[in-house]
């Protein structure tokens, strides 16, 4: 079967099919396929909108995928000076690089920015990641933050209507003060868009730096007291009752 015939066929896509193994993200798996590392039966695969039959053999890397491992999820508690990636141009220390050697190959669930730290969530499936990740789920991010110059509550409930800065749109953000001392505060802030660097853009927005960021919670998933550097798995039956699904089916029996 060649594979122009399997695109308008049964199956699932390719880079569906490699995020379900593990590899990585679907994402991920689509910038493997345009790098020319993945091959359908022998031979390299140069659309992601190839589907792959029941019987046919996907490789990376020149190395078959094995059947997948039953999905699981971990909290993380992801420290201050660590890339959320797997590898970093610049040479940087990277969470994955630092995570306990017995772990099978995760992916992230979203990142955190490299001054940014608390909790991570981390799977062996990527479409799980893939579903926790759409805007669409509205799962709240909570954060504790530091912040450094003057403000006081009615600053903060600006935010809650949205911004726009510099021509990008931010959905609203409710902001709590806890408390001040001087320059320095501590606020409890929540939003549901999760965009690139959001809090601290939206903080300088009204004329605040933060000086630390803390993510404390992740939908229905807790930082809790979790050490910094600890990696704690959440049992299957909490995180499949959280999301609404069942037990997860085989890759090639899935919708």
């Amino acid at each position: 079967m060649t594979q122009d015939s399997t695109q308008d066929g049964g199956g699932e896509r390719i880079a569906k099919v490699i995020a379900r193994a593990g590899i990585c993200s679907r994402r991920d798996a689509e910038k493997l396929i345009a790098e020319g590392r993945v091959k359908l039966d022998g031979e390299t695969v140069k659309t992601p909108a190839i589907k792959v039959g029941e019987n046919q053999v996907v490789s990376v890397d020149d190395k078959p995928l094995g059947e997948p491992d039953p999905a699981r999820l971990w909290r993380y508690h992801k420290p201050s000076g660590l890339v959320t990636t797997h590898r970093d141009p610049q040479g940087r220390p990277t969470v994955f690089a630092n995570l306990p050697k017995h772990l099978p190959r995760v992916v992230s669930i979203g990142r955190l920015d490299f001054n940014s730290e608390g909790l991570l969530l981390l799977t062996n499936d990527g479409e799980i990641a893939r579903r926790l990740e759409m805007p669409v789920g509205g799962w709240p991010r909570k954060y504790r933050v530091r912040l450094f110059g003057k403000v006081a509550q009615s600053d903060l409930d600006k935010l809650a209507e949205g911004v726009s800065i510099g021509g990008m749109k931010y959905g609203p953000i409710v902001a709590d003060l806890e408390r001040t001392k001087g320059v320095h505060s501590w606020a409890m802030v929540t939003l549901k868009e999760g965009k690139n660097r959001e809090v601290k853009r939206v903080m300088e927005s009204i004329g605040l730096k933060v000086a630390r960021l803390i993510r404390v919670q992740f939908g229905p998933f807790h930082l809790g007291q979790l050490a910094e550097g600890a990696v704690e798995e959440i049992p299957a039956k909490i995180w499949r009752e959280q999301l609404g699904i069942g037990r997860k089916k085989r890759a090639k029996d899935s919708p």
